[in-house]
């Protein structure tokens, strides 16, 4: 498919989606189900302009679902706006922690004796399907800083932080594919996996991410409050710039680059709330909703009250980055999706239908119910969170570091199979019930 092909299919959804934006609101299914109905339309099912698989185009996907999988996680950090002592983050670290954990475990048990996988292939699949995604998972999570609802703030949190807690058994999965089993595993080896992976790199992430980011969010709002003859302020420079540089310094510590990203969004939502106080600054600040934040760059008006300087200044980072990350974010979406859609008629199996009964119905709803006990989180929500394990871009993005690793003993056909047809199944059926669920439960 060449590059005005691409051009051509993603003009027409695009133009599709924003001529009928308001019908298509009124269909039983998520914009991303769209998306990868339209991608199947186009692939060798429909329209026959895609006949690619994933084991060809893994090399330069990986890098384009690495790149989405970052500006999501670094949004979902600046969504989050509680203290880390508020109640509302122990859920959230609970689903990223243990629910995570149990998840990963269950999965791989219930892949060995229902499909007779061997203990790495099905550990390693067990811990590509396990996190939810950032990316496909935004209409149950947080709208805004001032959302505060438990259930959403958990599953943001979950979200943000479940893609780089699953790496070190993403990489288990990899060594035990090289050795056979558990027992054959040297002792040396595991123990090499466990300081590395787990103990240094999943700490060493947060801690460099949220510093770095508060960091450069205390320094940039400071600089714009005390500069304010500037005109224009270059507030999504300055996000792109944390993106970036968050992860690849904490990848060259040897920590995991996605939670120092996810950290570091979360780094600049606190230097803001130093700068504004308890309210978010984006509704408390004078004149922030009137700004016109779709360009990424605004104008500030500070006036002459200089205490007020530090939370405009505020106002505008938060503002501006939100507005044009989401877009960003929204047409990485489109992309990668559409892309799916094109990729899974090659890529259908049936016995994926059995992995997604076992994720979506056994495993994850298990763990929730057992390990989260939140007295702000009733039983009806835990049943909701239990359902909504969304999977998505992230395992696209696990499923192509796999792949271009050249593990010998990998069967990537059955791996890269049952990944799409499992996130495939997800994007559907999570699609179609998220908005009557969540519509039930509000009512």
């Amino acid at each position: 498919m060449t590059f005005f092909l691409w051009m051509l299919v993603l003009g027409s959804i695009l133009l599709i989606l924003g001529l009928a934006s308001a019908y298509v609101r009124l269909l039983p299914l998520s914009t991303s189900a769209i998306y990868l109905l339209f991608g199947l339309l186009i692939g060798p099912v429909g329209f026959g302009l895609w006949e690619q698989d994933v084991l060809t185009v893994g090399p330069w996907l990986e890098h384009l679902v690495e790149a989405t999988v970052l500006i999501s996680l670094f949004l979902s950090g600046l969504r989050l706006r509680l203290p880390f002592r508020a109640p509302e983050w122990r859920p959230a670290w609970l689903l990223a922690g243990p629910v995570l954990i149990a998840t990963i475990i269950g999965l791989a048990v219930f892949l060995y004796f229902a499909l007779g996988l061997s203990p790495g292939l099905a550990l390693l699949l067990a811990a590509i399907l396990s996190p939810t995604d950032p990316v496909l998972a935004n209409l149950i999570q947080v709208n805004d800083a001032a959302d505060t609802d438990p259930m959403r703030f958990a599953l943001t949190g979950e979200a943000g932080l479940n893609d780089g807690i699953a790496f070190p058994f993403v990489m288990a999965g990899l060594l035990l594919l090289g050795f056979g089993d558990l027992s054959s595993v040297p002792l040396e080896d595991a123990a090499t996996w466990l300081l590395r992976y787990v103990v240094w790199a999943i700490p060493a992430g947060l801690l460099f991410g949220f510093w770095f980011g508060r960091i450069v969010g205390q320094l940039g709002i400071h600089l714009r409050a005390r500069h304010t003859d500037m005109a224009v302020s270059p507030n999504t420079f300055l996000a792109l710039a944390v993106i970036a540089l968050s992860y690849a310094a904490t990848e060259s510590i040897g920590a995991w680059g996605f939670l120092g990203t996810f950290a570091a969004g979360l780094g600049m939502r606190h230097a803001e709330v130093g700068a504004s106080g308890e309210v978010p600054a984006e509704v408390s600040t004078p004149g922030a909703e009137d700004r016109e934040p779709s360009h990424g760059q605004a104008i500030i008006e500070f006036g002459n009250d200089k205490e007020l300087h530090p939370q405009i200044a505020a106002s505008a980072l938060m503002v501006d980055i939100l507005a044009f990350g989401n877009l960003l974010e929204r047409a990485l979406e489109v992309l990668l999706v559409t892309l799916l859609g094109a990729l899974l008629y090659a890529h259908w199996r049936w016995e994926a239908v059995i992995v997604a009964f076992g994720l979506f119905l056994v495993v994850r709803p298990a763990a929730v119910l057992l390990l989260i006990h939140a007295p702000q989180i009733p039983t009806p929500q835990r049943l909701l969170i239990g359902w909504f394990g969304i999977r998505g871009v992230g395992s696209l993005f696990y499923l192509c570091f796999v792949l271009n690793q050249g593990a010998v003993e990998l069967d990537r056909h059955l791996l890269s199979d049952l990944v799409l047809s499992v996130v495939a199944m997800s994007i559907l059926i999570h699609g179609v019930t998220v908005q009557p669920l969540l519509k039930y439960f509000h009512e």
